[in-house]
This record gives structure tokens, sequence and C-alpha cells, in this order.
């Protein structure tokens, strides 16, 4: 591995999105940035489609073989509220990032510039505000495959920075096995996790990741209310069975021992701040080291199309 600076100061923002609403998001996004810098952070993390939210319990009217059209309409709304990359939000975030001097990762919806397919996007900007990389989940989970499209590319794009490679992968993402392979080969120190998975056995998950990967794995969910979703939508049925908290967080950071470097949050907004000292990596990969001298590649190969 090469020489890491040896700590690194980060914030994740465990924030409730305004849902359906890219400019207020975008708007918030800032603020939020902002905020963190004055915590002294170097990287700031937010949640899965922070822009323009997670539409939690919505079917956009989809059964198998039939669709409504006022679920379409719901869509629309979504579809409208979904940001170009690049395009203006991008350069809003972008001049936030360089303001901040920090790098910012942050999910999205993106809107594809030719046709009209979603992606579930996360974005990693570097502290002179330059967008690094674009990462398109590879499967949306369950009724998300309605929603987004799987990504067409850039499948596992890696940011370069003082701390080693960093990289995410997006919720379920991280229950791909060869997935997480192709970010270790990579050599990542930093495990970005962008999700709304607020259950316990996603805890579990995290700690044996960044075991596994033996690096920091940072965990970012969104914390939102039932009474958070836009008036108007058109499926007030589906909106009602909704519990009063609809994600209840649970953000943290695990280092590469898979130890709580800071606890779970739950139930509330909150900027999670921490220093991470990187010379754990290399040392945690003294007697298990999962793409070095623990792999076996006459045995065991992957093959990874990078686009």
């Amino acid at each position: 591995m090469r020489d890491l600076r040896e700590s690194c100061r980060i914030a994740v923002v465990q924030a409730a999105p305004v849902m359906f609403d890219k400019a207020a998001c975008t708007v918030k996004a800032v603020e939020l940035i902002r905020a963190a810098a004055a915590e002294q952070a170097e990287l700031i993390v937010f949640p899965e489609l922070f822009i323009p939210g997670y539409p939690y319990g919505m079917t956009f009217g989809f059964t198998v073989g039939s669709r409504t059209a006022p679920g379409r309409k719901d869509w629309g709304l979504y579809y409208d509220n979904s940001i170009l990359v690049p395009g203006p939000e991008t350069e809003i975030l972008g001049r936030a990032a360089r303001e901040a001097r920090a790098y910012v990762s942050i999910g999205v919806s993106e809107r594809d510039a030719v046709n009209a397919t979603l992606y579930n996007t996360n974005l990693i900007f570097s502290p002179a505000g330059e967008l690094l990389t674009v990462h398109r989940k590879l499967k949306p989970t369950g009724a998300e495959r309605v929603v987004w499209g799987d990504a067409d590319r850039h499948y596992f794009p890696v940011a370069q920075t003082p701390w080693g490679p960093m990289a995410s992968l997006i919720c379920w993402e991280s229950y791909m096995p060869l997935a997480r392979v192709a970010l270790y080969e990579k050599g990542i120190t930093l495990y970005l996790s962008p999700n709304t998975n607020d259950n316990e056995e996603w805890q579990a998950t995290i700690r044996h990741i960044a075991i596994e990967g033996h690096c920091f794995f940072v965990n970012c969910d969104m914390v939102f209310t039932r009474d958070m979703y836009p008036a108007g939508l058109r499926c007030p049925e589906e909106i009602g069975r909704l519990p009063d908290i609809v994600c209840r967080g649970g953000s943290c950071v695990v280092d590469p021992y898979g130890h709580y470097v800071t606890q779970p949050v739950w139930d509330r907004e909150a900027i999670i701040c921490a220093d991470l000292d990187l010379t754990q990596v290399p040392r945690s990969r003294m007697e298990f080291d999962g793409c070095g001298h623990y792999a076996r590649p006459d045995v065991l190969k992957l093959t990874v199309d990078d686009r």
C-alpha cells in the first residue's frame, strides 16, 4: 500500500431530505456541508438518494401487467426532481465541496440526459469541487426496479484520496459478494455505504464487511417521517400505511476490526463526526489480506467489467 495520511476527520450526515424537491434538497445539502465543514470535516458523507429523497412504500401504480395513470403522475413528479449528472445541482454541490475544502459523497436520483431512465447514483466530489466519481447502483433492490434502471456504466469507480482509495456501494449492493471483492481488489481503505437500511441485520452486515475488507466502513442512512411526504401525491392509502418514522437511521462508522468508531444514531438528524486512524488499515491486514497474501489467485479469479 502507498503511504497514507494517518488521520481523517469524517462527518456522516444523517438527515431528512425534502421529499420530491430537488431544489430544496440541494439547498439543504449545501447547508449541511457548511455545518460539517465548521466541524473541520475533511470527508462529508450523505445518504442514498438524498436528492430528492427515497420514495419508501410507494408503488407508483405498478402491479404485474398493469400501471395506473395516477401512479404515472407521481413517478413523473419524481422524475422531474431527479437530476442530470453533470448538471446545475452538481455545479452547486461541487462549489460547496470546494468552499468546505472537503471530499463530499452524496446519493442522488440521476436522470439520463438522453432517455427517460433514472439511476440510483452516488457522487463523490473533491475538495477542489471536481466531480471525481459517478457510481450507478448495479441492481436496484426489489420493487426499486420499477423506478430506477440497472447501471449501464460507472460500475466500480474509485476516488484516490490522501487516505487511500475510496469507493461506494449503494445499500444492498453490499450484499453482492463479488461487487465487494471488486472494491477490495482496488485496495480501498474507505468503504462508503449510502443506504436506507435501518434494521438490526444491517448492523451485523456492516461489521462483517469492515472485517472482511479490513477497511473503514462508513454507514450513512437517512431519517425521515411519514408527514414529510409532499401533499398531493396520488397514493394516500400507501402513505397512510407507513409508520410515523419511516426510516430510523442508524448511521455509524466501523473500523477495520469490526468495532464501532461511532455508535449508531437513531430517530434523529445528526452530523456524526469522528477522527479515523488510517494506520489501522495496513496493520489490520497483517494476518488477513483478502486480495493480497490471503488470496489464492491460482484457484479463485474475479473478472470485472469496469466501464
